[in-house]
């Protein structure tokens, strides 16, 4: 219904009911029978009463409410519009009519006009709230809410705000012992998680929605193996409430359970405000700023943290394209260049004079970098290194490395040119003014090298979904919280640190591919084959955070540590610099190799 209309129907409906509680004041007072005097004063009244309360109405605001929402200041504004509309009926009735009107009219007639224009107004909050005014039907869903605690409740809202049309709670399920057998806003609390089962059965529950934001991953993985062991079709997960009070999401952001949700820790918090404060009006340069954990840093620092200048650089111009779109009402400006172009790299630091750089460019990709070794020495070595330089020399204030997990007692190329790009930074910061840090984190759920799409493609395609070996296990994260730490990292910096994020325990992949089936709706090995393809060139069985010569240190962040620095032999890695300019693409991987092993002894040792 229009504004205008909407409008019209609710003045209609108070004239309609002012003049009820008119004629029942009378009626009330006089015994049922309105004697021949009063008449005039009768008519006098009901014009009166009608015109003047449905100005005050209006005015009052009570035509521009949403009923459905009211509460104790929408009562208030009906008592208040009532009152002095009941002011002037009286007033005018006293010097309009031969009789004024009777006491006790004059009392009842306001208490009556709250009484039949409040409550109709209020009867739709009613209807709303009270499960025993809701129609069913047999085609409505019939729903689960586990977590009987304040996001539980802001879930039920939300189907109440829907008029239920979404799905209509069974009840709620709650570990507390207390709540079971009580009832929230109406519906019962049925029982805990080890009572699921039967109760999907019981109440043939079609959607089960997981309201326990508070929980961490071990417990939503083990509420989600219970559930999908049900009949309930369709398993949904309510964000934060955090994230919904600060105005990220929305409560209607109900969506269904992804696998960033089964993580076997607690997500990374980071009090970005507190923390970011070096970024503010400051020039900020991003490589690889097109990238999943680059175009991420450039959103965060965009949206949160007011920088002068925010610089996007990369090489691929179509990502880097989008990101520029994405923040074109930011003070951003973007670079095409390639990092290997010492010439490039030194110009733009000139001509900007960034105080702080996040470094994201790199090769990652294992086996590509397998088949291409030089090209992971000539973009992750040399490039940091050109970057590493132009940065000392324009006086950037911190540069921040994004490293991985894999240059850890690297097996693989690409792992083996991050730990050495590492090193390259860790030399830098002995002889620099520039804080010279490093961050090391594990797999990055989403971004476009990890397993998810592709195991997605897979499950999409009906399968199967390849997994190199059953016993293979990595650390996880998501792209917030990468981008989170890197932030982090370069506010704590103080000059030659590696920051390791504590990722709690690592994860079987074929677990993470077997949820990921599950969450799509389907069996593994019956809708789904999972097939064992054998480890690729480079891989390892698991991965690990920290070399056996690094200890850690506590920071200030319970959730993230410091490595020690080991000894940097720059010279060693000078002369690998010198080796991968004059010979570059044409080095072989016998050179390659023993290059390496010089920095890492203990990389391919037979």
């Amino acid at each position: 219904m229009s504004h205008p209309k909407r409008t019209l129907f609710f003045m209609l409906f108070d004239a309609l009911l002012i003049n009820l509680a008119l004629f029942f004041s009378f009626y009330l007072r006089l015994e049922g029978s309105l004697s021949p005097e009063y008449v005039q004063t009768y008519r006098d009244a009901a014009l009166v009463s009608t015109v003047a309360l449905l100005l005050v109405f209006h005015f009052f605001g009570l035509y521009r409410n949403i009923w459905r929402y009211a509460s104790v200041g929408e009562l208030l504004s009906i008592v208040y519009a009532v009152s002095v509309g009941a002011v002037i009926t009286i007033t005018s009735v006293y010097f309009l009519s031969p009789l004024r009107l009777p006491h006790s009219v004059s009392v009842l007639f306001p208490l009556l006009v709250i009484f039949f224009s409040g409550g109709w107004r209020f009867s739709q909050r009613l209807r709303q709230e009270n499960s025993i005014f809701t129609v069913r039907n047999k085609e409505q869903k019939k729903v689960l809410i586990i977590g009987a605690g304040d996001a539980g409740v802001l879930a039920l809202r939300e189907l109440k705000k829907r008029d239920f049309h979404e799905g209509l709670p069974v009840g709620f399920i709650d570990d507390s012992k207390s709540k079971i057998s009580l009832n929230v806003q109406g519906f019962p609390v049925l029982g805990s998680r080890e009572d699921i089962p039967e109760i999907v059965e019981r109440y043939q529950v079609d959607e089960i929605i997981i309201a326990i934001p508070s929980a961490s991953g071990d417990a939503i993985r083990e509420i989600v193996e219970i559930c999908k062991e049900t009949k309930a079709a369709s398993l949904k997960i309510l964000p934060g409430v955090h994230d919904i009070l600060s105005g990220k999401i929305t409560v209607s952001s109900i969506r269904e359970v992804q696998v960033e949700d089964l993580l076997g820790r607690d997500p990374v918090s980071v009090d970005l405000e507190e923390v970011a404060g070096y970024l503010k009006d400051q020039t900020v340069l991003i490589t690889g700023a097109g990238g999943s954990i680059g175009s991420e840093l450039c959103r965060q620092i965009a949206n949160n943290f007011s920088p002068r200048k925010l610089i996007l650089t990369g090489h691929g111009e179509n990502s880097i394209f989008d990101i520029e779109q994405e923040l074109k009402n930011y003070p951003v400006v973007t670079e095409i260049f390639d990092i290997k172009d010492k010439t490039k790299v030194d110009l733009v630091f000139e001509r900007y004079k960034p105080s702080v750089v996040f470094h994201a460019a790199a090769h990652k990709h294992v086996p590509l970098m397998e088949s291409n070794p030089e090209e992971a020495l000539k973009n992750n070595i040399l490039g940091t290194y050109n970057l590493a330089v132009a940065a000392d020399k324009s006086g950037v204030k911190t540069f921040v490395l994004i490293s991985t997990d894999k240059a850890v007692n690297p097996t693989s190329m690409m792992g083996a040119s991050k730990r050495i790009a590492e090193m390259v930074i860790q030399g830098f910061d002995t002889k620099s003014k520039t804080k010279f840090v490093a961050v090391r984190f594990g797999n990055v759920l989403g971004s476009r090298g990890s397993v998810i799409p592709t195991f997605k493609k897979q499950i999409s395609t009906g399968g199967p979904v390849t997994v190199t070996d059953p016993n293979m296990t990595r650390y996880f994260m998501t792209i917030p919280e990468a981008s989170q730490l890197v932030i982090q990292a370069g506010a704590m910096a103080s000059g030659g640190e590696i920051f390791i994020l504590d990722m709690g325990k690592p994860v079987k992949i074929v677990n993470l591919a077997k949820d990921l089936i599950r969450l799509s709706g389907l069996e593994p090995d019956k809708d789904i084959k999972i097939v064992f393809t054998g480890m690729r060139p480079g891989e390892k069985l698991y991965e690990e955070l920290l070399t056996s010569e690094e200890g850690t240190t506590a920071t200030k962040h319970r959730r993230i540590f410091v490595a020690r620095p080991n000894h940097i032999n720059r010279e060693t890695i000078a002369e690998l610099l010198e080796m991968i300019r004059e010979r570059g693409s044409y080095l072989t991987r016998e050179e390659i190799e023993d290059a390496i092993r010089l920095l890492i002894p203990a990389f391919r040792k037979c």
